[in-house]
């Protein structure tokens, strides 16, 4: 699936996440900003990649800011955000 547009979900409050996405060329780019990088960037970064695989998203660019969200907070996140991406009209319930 491709990315249509640049979106955005979530917030910059604590224990919450904030997920901007964009089209791009060059396959999966995330950058990932978070005081708990060290700890727990390896798996928020799995997460994000976990939705975008399950949408077939093969290209994008994702900045992820981090305030301490919890692992299923961050995947209703990506949801969220890949689904205002590619513009769908009816929620795809096989992701959730």
């Amino acid at each position: 699936m491709e990315i249509k547009q640049h979106a955005l979900a979530g917030t910059l409050e604590s224990s919450d996440v904030q997920i901007m996405i964009a089209p791009a060329n060059n396959g999966i780019s995330i950058d990932l900003i978070s005081d708990v990088k060290k700890q727990f960037g390896k798996q928020i970064e799995a997460t994000v990649r976990q939705v975008l695989a399950a949408y077939a998203i093969e290209n994008a660019d994702v900045q992820v800011i981090d305030k301490g969200a919890l692992d299923l907070v961050i995947k209703a996140r990506a949801i969220a955000v890949v689904e205002r991406a590619i513009e769908a009209k009816d929620l795809n319930w096989e992701v959730l």
